[in-house]
């Protein structure tokens, strides 16, 4: 069984397409990122935009791009505890990679109440090129 990518970083030949995906590895890393790019979140407030990841998952992708220097987390000592999240400096140097990403499933991911698929927007076909399962 072949480890997951984030655990091979030390190891890669030189790759910086690999390098780089690495750290957005994970279901939800590229959309809290989109999502912050907007500005700081609160953690409830990043809950409501993501409804379908739970609070467990939610936290370890948080702590993730954390780990990696990509956002920084800040905690008031306030009672209820109030934490924010906002990209790092370098954390921002990924908003182009995500913005391109966006723009490329705007272009060519069309999602139906049947799942997501992906087209050539110029096609005007509706057949799919290849059918994603949510």
């Amino acid at each position: 069984m072949s480890l997951p990518r984030a655990k091979l970083v030390k190891n890669f030949p030189g790759c910086p397409v690999e390098a780089t995906l690495s750290y957005l590895d994970g279901k939800w890393k590229g959309v809290i990122l989109f999502h912050l790019m907007e500005g700081t979140l609160r953690f409830n407030e990043l809950r409501r935009k993501l409804p379908a990841v739970t609070q467990r998952m939610l936290t370890k992708q948080l702590r993730e791009l954390e780990e990696a220097g990509l956002l920084s987390r800040a905690v008031f000592p306030v009672v209820p505890p109030r934490v924010e999240y906002a990209m790092t400096p370098l954390g921002m140097t990924l908003k182009p990679v995500i913005r391109a990403l966006a723009a490329w499933g705007d272009d060519y991911v069309f999602c139906s109440p049947e799942g997501r698929e992906l087209r050539m927007a110029s096609d005007g076909l509706c057949a799919p090129v290849a059918t994603l399962q949510t």
